[in-house]
Parts: structure tokens; C-alpha cells; sequence
């Protein structure tokens, strides 16, 4: 099986990051914006909640060691679908629950999964999280690459 990559925007993407990074199968990581209509954004324009881009970890992976309903299920773990344009004590629409495909196989995985957990009951709120093609992923800048890692963190608020 050919590598594959996959988006996900799940609030501030350095925890994200992380705990992707931490599944076997996944091969790389990297932290960006994707989804907003400026080139070449940078952190502090994004932070403005004017660009529409949303910050993201973009996954490379070896489908025959995890399958993309993995990640997902890895995605919907991290953080609560439920909060439109927000995480914890992040806000603004760069911190909305989105996933970006890369396929229209990973398009059907998305909508069903989120289908699932909707009448599964999991959440005691509607399931927010938009599914779109995926984009051009910007990548973010280098000090925000592995950020946790980079100082001896493991976590923060996610």
C-alpha cells in the first residue's frame, strides 16, 4: 500500500501534533494552516481569525500498519467536536473542528464515523466538525514543529 497522508484541525495543533505522532504507523508529522484563502499565511495572521485558514496537523502514514479510521478515532479522542470554533481556552474559527481529505474513500470514512458517534449518543451535543477536500496545506513555521517535544512538554491544555 502507497503512503497517505490526512488533515486535521482539532484547536491548537501543537498538542494535536503530539499525540499523533505518538501512534505507531504514523510515519511524519507537521503542523499548518489549511482552509483559508491567504498564501503563504503565518502564525500571527492567522491569529487575527481573518485569514479563515485553520490550524492543522498534517499526517503521514503507512496504511497497512493503521488504518485512516484509526486516526480517526485517534482525531475525535483529542479534543470535543461539539465546540463550534473553539477548544479550551482557545477561540476563533482557526481552532475549528474540521478534517481535510485527501480522497473520496477518506471523505466516506469522515461522514460515517461522524455519523456513528452522532447516533451512538457520545456527545451530549451535535457533532460540529466540517469535512472538506483537502486544500493547500501551508506549513507552519519551524518553532512551532515537534513545539512540545521541543521543550520537554508532553502536553498542554488539549
Amino acid at each position: 500500500m502507497p503512503i497517505e497522508k490526512a488533515t486535521f484541525g482539532a484547536g491548537c495543533f501543537w498538542g494535536v501534533q503530539t499525540r499523533f505522532d505518538e501512534l505507531s504507523g504514523v510515519l511524519e508529522t507537521a503542523v499548518g494552516y489549511e482552509g483559508g484563502a491567504l498564501e503563504h499565511p503565518t502564525y500571527k495572521e492567522v491569529c487575527t481569525d481573518r485569514t479563515g485558514h485553520a490550524e492543522v496537523v498534517q499526517v503521514t502514514f503507512d496504511p497497512s500498519r493503521i488504518s485512516y479510521d484509526r486516526l480517526l478515532d485517534a482525531f475525535f479522542s483529542l479534543h470535543d467536536p461539539t465546540q463550534l470554533n473553539r477548544q479550551g481556552p482557545d477561540w476563533g474559527t482557526q481552532y475549528r473542528s474540521v478534517i481535510f481529505t485527501h480522497s473520496e474513500q477518506q471523505a466516506q470514512a469522515a461522514q460515517a464515523k461522524i455519523a456513528d458517534l452522532s447516533a451512538s449518543g457520545t456527545y451530549p451535543r451535535p457533532i460540529v466538525t466540517s469535512v472538506e477536500p483537502a486544500q493547500t496545506f501551508w506549513k507552519a513555521e519551524e518553532y512551532h514543529q515537534k513545539y512540545l517535544e521541543k521543550r520537554g512538554m508532553v502536553a498542554c491544555h488539549i
